[in-house]
């Protein structure tokens, strides 16, 4: 939290999509940055370092003409080199304060939540939150969907408005939405994947449940926020993965974006309905071909990076990670470096910026034709393997080519207009991650499942 408000400092920048933006955003960022400086307690040479440079970026807009959008972009990139030290210094204390005051406020809110639970266990005649589910003899078995060990009290019922394009889900007044196809698929992964509501009596109050966590996580859709965490890769580069890498499962998904019918998520409890096998960090294959895309948090992929490595150094059967994070260069943060020197590197490519798209991470509320986002920056794809891994899906110059090609801006819509032709693709066959069940918290009893028809 602390390097995201200091990177908005002195204010948040956006990519423009015009010149006439780019020229606006540089003015508007030179004018924050010297009313910032001017009213925070400085050193006399921060405050003449950032002064100069902004009056510097004011007579270079007033004699400059028809400067293009990357002149503005690489002038705006040049200021806030030279400012942003400065401005850091000055806002050090506060920003501290606000990081200081959301850390206690977050455990505040996370104990009331965490005694409504246990009262309403109580309630329901149900044991305590944290049942003692340690396994004595782990094994190894398929990778099965979480399973909760204590069972769920009853629900009360949620109100199902369908409209033309999107479903409409509300409860006490709060009403939450979601694409009419995205609902579609929730159905099917519940179907897949909830072995104890055949009869789907739970299935909308666990949707509105799904729904109202991701929006409060991801800050609604109206402020954009937190759409980045829930970014996707197209579902052309999903089809190569699996196809070539014999990739069938994401470890930083939801079911709200999942391409494969098993992926890791940061929310098991409501999740779990829906095919999550739980934190990431949580869990531990032994086997399996895996993709992971990441939040952009670089102690977070760090933490990732640390962990990939400890359950490659522990498997000798075939165990592969293709990893995907922004090519951030100034300066490249240490995660990247140690992808870049890791002794499981088996070998790197970089997709240039503009050059390929993501799935917006809004996409189960916004229009089919604003799914796709050319990525803003570039990305470092690394393949991590032991050994074996290596050996059954090794990054050969064959695959690799076809892997980039499926990220070329356009393929996902090329590849919609192909299957509107074709006929249906036959059932994948069965080849999913296995993993120890002492690793799992929660095992339930149904075979791996890999691909699923997607979105």
């Amino acid at each position: 939290m602390y390097k995201e408000i200091m990177n908005d400092l002195p204010m948040k920048l956006e990519r423009p999509k015009f010149t006439g933006d780019a020229r606006k955003q540089l003015s508007k960022y030179a004018e924050a940055a010297k009313k910032m400086i001017e009213t925070r307690n400085v050193s006399s040479e921060s405050r003449k370092i950032v002064k100069w440079n902004v009056e510097e970026t004011f007579q270079w807009l007033r004699r400059t003409v028809g400067a293009t959008y990357d002149d503005f972009q690489e002038r705006l990139a040049h200021l806030k080199r030279q400012c942003q030290p400065h401005l850091t210094e000055a806002a050090k204390s506060s920003v501290e304060g606000i990081c200081i005051k959301m850390n206690n406020l977050s455990a505040e809110y996370a104990k009331k939540i965490r005694d409504k639970h246990n009262e309403l266990l109580k309630e329901n005649g149900l044991a305590d939150l944290e049942p003692n589910v340690n396994l004595l003899h782990p094994r190894k078995v398929w990778c099965y969907p979480v399973l909760f060990a204590l069972p769920c009290p009853r629900l009360p019922p949620v109100e199902f408005l369908p409209d033309k394009d999107q479903t409409l889900l509300r409860y006490k007044g709060d009403a939450v939405r979601i694409n009419n196809l995205h609902f579609q698929k929730l159905e099917q992964l519940y179907r897949y994947n909830c072995f104890e509501d055949r009869k789907f009596e739970w299935f909308l109050p666990r949707v509105w449940c799904l729904l109202k966590r991701y929006q409060s996580y991801m800050g609604g859709q109206t402020s954009n926020e937190g759409q980045g965490t829930q970014g996707a890769l197209p579902l052309t580069v999903f089809e190569a993965l699996y196809k070539h890498f014999g990739v069938s499962f994401e470890c930083f998904a939801s079911p709200l974006n999942c391409y494969f019918r098993q992926f890791a998520s940061a929310f098991p409890d409501t999740d779990g309905y829906f095919g999550s096998r739980g934190p990431i960090l949580e869990f531990k294959p032994v086997s399996g071909s895996f993709e992971a895309n990441p939040p952009f948090c670089e102690e977070f992929m760090d933490t990732m990076v640390t962990h990939f490595e400890k359950l490659l150094s522990d498997s000798s059967e075939p165990l592969s990670f293709i990893v995907f994070i922004p090519e951030w260069r100034e300066p490249a943060p240490p995660v990247l470096k140690r992808l870049e020197e890791s002794s499981w590197k088996r070998r790197q490519v970089v997709v240039p910026t503009f050059e390929h798209e993501y799935r917006h991470g809004y996409q189960h509320l916004v229009p089919k034709s604003e799914i796709n986002v050319r990525a803003a920056h570039g990305t470092v794809i690394v393949w991590l393997q032991n050994e074996a891994g290596y050996q059954k899906w090794g990054p050969t110059d064959e695959r690799v080519d076809a892997l980039l090609e499926a990220y070329r801006p356009g393929r996902e819509r090329e590849r919609d207009r192909q299957e509107l032709l074709s006929p249906p693709r036959p059932n994948q066959p069965l080849d999913g991650p296995i993993a120890n069940m002492g690793s799992m918290l929660n095992v339930n009893g149904s075979s791996a499942i890999t691909g699923m028809k997607p979105i």
